[in-house]
């Protein structure tokens, strides 16, 4: 397990693997063996990777940011409220920080997911409005929390039907560079990896979010990027694959976190705490 020397305003350490099971179940080690609050575990690639609900997260070797932040807190009632929320606002912050040309075109779609507006960009391999660039999976287990991040940077072949669905980085920002292969200035190796970059932005992001308290309020932010906010909606309520579907107007968040949205035919929005967004 390599030591990477990168900024983690944590002041925990940043480890990086080319090949785990999943950066979670390394993560849930790394919390065994006491390591302290703020430590991150990196990967090249995730044999077993997953999102919501054990979906399968599929990643090319190399080609995109894969990381766990480890956080421990005294008890439950001491965990922030809306972490996967905080974190989507975050890596889209930081996506911007990164690639400026994205700026007011990266959205959080509720609960866990980061999405890129096409915008005026004109891509032949993607015929969606928007297309899903990162993923956020949070687990905790008492005090201990674990935030896994993946965010696709420079995969251009997704499989199955995440191909209208999915998109990586370096489609709508072409300015970013990918390492030559074989180059030992390569994954994590050199200090202006793009992937190593892109980690700092979120470190960076994450820590006001979470860590601080004279930031502007967080739902405020937030609702400014909402995806599909004031839009038409279908809305699966539940666990994935529901069939409780909700039709309506997203209206915004609540101040816990939670999606709310105004039912056709109703005079007065729901909150729902689980589901999610449809999108076909």
């Amino acid at each position: 397990m390599k030591v990477l020397d990168t900024k983690n305003p944590f002041n925990a350490p940043v480890y990086h693997l080319e090949t785990v099971s999943s950066t979670m179940d390394a993560a849930r080690e790394l919390a065994r063996q006491g390591e302290s609050h703020g430590t991150v575990i990196t990967a090249d690639f995730q044999e077993e990777g997953r999102g919501r609900s054990r979906r399968s997260w599929l990643a090319d070797r190399g080609k995109n940011l894969l990381f766990t932040l480890l956080l421990r807190y005294r008890d439950i009632s001491s965990i922030p409220e809306a972490l996967t929320l905080k974190t989507g606002l975050a890596v889209s912050l930081a996506i911007e920080d990164l690639a400026p040309v994205l700026a007011g075109r990266v959205k959080v779609k509720w609960p866990n997911d980061v999405m890129v507006d096409s915008g005026a960009v004109e891509s032949a391999s993607k015929a969606a409005a928007a297309c899903k660039a990162a993923g956020i999976l949070a687990e905790s287990d008492g005090g201990i929390v674990l935030i896994g991040v993946g965010v696709n940077i420079f995969q251009d072949k997704f499989p199955g039907d995440c191909y209208h669905k999915a998109g990586s980085l370096a489609q709508f920002s072409p300015d970013l560079a990918e390492p030559a292969a074989g180059s030992r200035q390569g994954p994590f190796f050199s200090p202006k990896n793009t992937r190593l970059v892109l980690l700092e932005h979120i470190l960076s992001r994450l820590y006001v979010e979470i860590e601080t308290r004279n930031v502007d309020p967080w739902r405020e932010r937030l609702l400014g990027r909402l995806y599909k906010r004031g839009e038409t909606v279908t809305f699966a309520e539940g666990p994935a694959e529901s069939n409780h579907l909700t039709e309506g107007i997203l209206t915004g968040i609540s101040p816990a976190g939670e999606l709310l949205i105004l039912p056709a035919g109703e005079k007065t929005e729901r909150a729902f705490v689980t589901g999610e967004l449809k999108v076909y």
